[in-house]
């Protein structure tokens, strides 16, 4: 299985439509969750949608581009690295949010200020998203890991599997 990935990213087009598809179906997966099954996104994992969108983008750009100047595929693969990379730094906050290692610095992520008279701490707490980014709404039953936790590990997968395709593309010169 190993040498099949390796031989699937050691091919520049193959990589560019992988990431791309792979990126669509996470993105699927959460408007299911979110749409299907009633798992209302917070802020960040909203935000965490978005590297996918790009990568989307980045890979079918690649994909295109590759098939016409081979020399655009370095770039394109350090941009896909660089956008799973950040996917996996706001994974990680958000996933340091749930787990109570530290609060969001993000006003909508945590329960509203309920200083003052009553009208404005009502304008608060109607102002706040239905979901917080400091609970976890659902858990693999299995290891206990959220949507969050997932999308860290992924994307350090993909970032490595992006840097992998990088550095085969230099090494080949195109």
């Amino acid at each position: 299985m190993i040498t099949t990935l390796k031989t699937a990213l050691a091919n520049q087009r193959l990589a560019f439509f992988g990431f791309a598809t792979f990126s669509a179906v996470a993105l699927a997966i959460a408007f299911i969750s979110q749409y299907a099954y009633g798992l209302q996104p917070c802020v960040l994992c909203i935000y965490q949608r978005i590297p996918f969108g790009i990568a989307i983008g980045l890979g079918i750009v690649g994909l295109w581009l590759s098939g016409r100047n081979a020399q655009s595929g370095p770039l394109f693969l350090g941009l896909l690295a660089l956008t799973f990379a950040a996917n996996s730094v706001i994974a990680f906050y958000h996933t340091g949010v749930e787990r109570h290692w530290w609060k969001s610095f993000l006003e909508g992520c945590a329960v509203p200020d309920m200083e003052g008279n009553i009208t404005d701490v009502m304008a608060r707490i109607a102002a706040t998203p239905a979901a917080r980014c400091d609970e976890i709404p659902w858990t693999d039953p299995v290891l206990g890991l959220s949507m969050a936790n997932y999308n860290v590990i992924i994307c350090l997968a993909l970032t490595i599997a992006a840097l992998y395709a990088l550095t085969t593309a230099r090494r080949r010169g195109s």
